[in-house]
């Protein structure tokens, strides 16, 4: 049987539905792809005809992409990144630019596992633009995916993203911890927590852990910040569970548990991407050096 012809589907529809999906309304979609409404509508009307799926529903007096659309939504997200990923390598041979590397890391892999690298591919490659942004793993792989970042340092998410690969580099022990002086217990004296925000990957992991061993999983208070998680234990406002590299410090010892899990921290980059031989030359440089303070 023949094969149905491919659709001629450009990048711009595609980039004016990514507009949809992430504005908070249609308008603000048109002035962040720079046409007026109108132009965005017969623009997804096209996307529509040429896919021949209805896309959008209505919603009272919105229009809104069908959660059944998701599909295409991420398509549209890995098509648009790669094609960045082309003008980009373009514009820098063109303008004969150096090279350019967008890297994200969580706190505990730039500041503990891999200081050591950093420094060393800037010492020897001081005509590299080096951009490091330091965030929790969800917000740094939105950003890889839409474009923004080329290589990414998190937590393994939970589900595979489209579009998105990843190479493990190590695995940290997860550790439960008191405050001061507490006897450390069973499992079902154990809380309230005090734990990184709810659509923290690591979060995720320790609350279905402490499911599994019978303990509360009441949360008490948060933060992203592994440093002000061991401060509000050490005053006393909950329990926590942190890697042993960010769960001890010099500036007071808390009373420590028992690792309960493991968490895995990986590499993750654009699949099929055309980038600049600096971002490939760090990858490497991460994923061959062992990370320190790792235990």
């Amino acid at each position: 049987m023949p094969r149905r012809p491919l659709p001629d589907i450009s990048i711009r529809q595609l980039e004016y539905l990514l507009a949809v999906a992430d504005a908070p309304s249609w308008a603000a979609a048109a002035s962040e792809v720079g046409v007026s409404p109108s132009a965005l509508s017969q623009g997804l009307a096209e996307l529509e005809r040429r896919l021949g799926v209805q896309l959008f529903e209505s919603v009272g007096r919105r229009r809104k992409l069908r959660t059944t659309m998701t599909p295409v939504l991420d398509h549209a997200r890995h098509v648009v990144a790669l094609t960045c990923d082309v003008v980009s390598w373009a514009d820098r041979l063109r303008l004969a630019n150096t090279g350019y590397v967008g890297l994200g890391m969580i706190d505990v892999a730039a500041v503990v596992h891999f200081p050591d690298v950093l420094r060393g591919f800037r010492s020897e490659h001081n005509d590299v633009d080096l951009r490091l942004t330091v965030a929790p793993s969800q917000s740094l792989l939105e950003d890889l995916q839409h474009g923004t970042l080329d290589l990414v340092v998190c937590v393994e998410p939970p589900h595979k993203m489209t579009g998105i690969e990843f190479v493990p580099l190590l695995i940290e022990p997860m550790i439960v911890y008191g405050p001061p002086g507490l006897p450390i217990d069973g499992p079902a004296s154990w809380g309230p927590w005090v734990l990184f925000p709810a659509d923290s990957h690591s979060r995720n992991l320790v609350i279905n852990r402490l499911h599994q061993l019978g303990a509360s999983t009441e949360v008490a208070a948060e933060s992203h910040q592994a440093d002000v998680l061991r401060e509000m234990v050490l005053l006393g406002l909950g329990w926590t569970v942190l890697p042993r590299s960010q769960g001890e410090s010099e500036r007071g010892e808390l009373s420590v548990g028992e690792q309960i899990l493991e968490r895995q921290l990986v590499v993750a980059r654009r699949a099929g991407a055309v980038t600049d031989p600096a971002v490939d030359e760090l990858a490497r440089r991460l994923i061959r050096q062992p990370a320190t303070g790792n235990e």
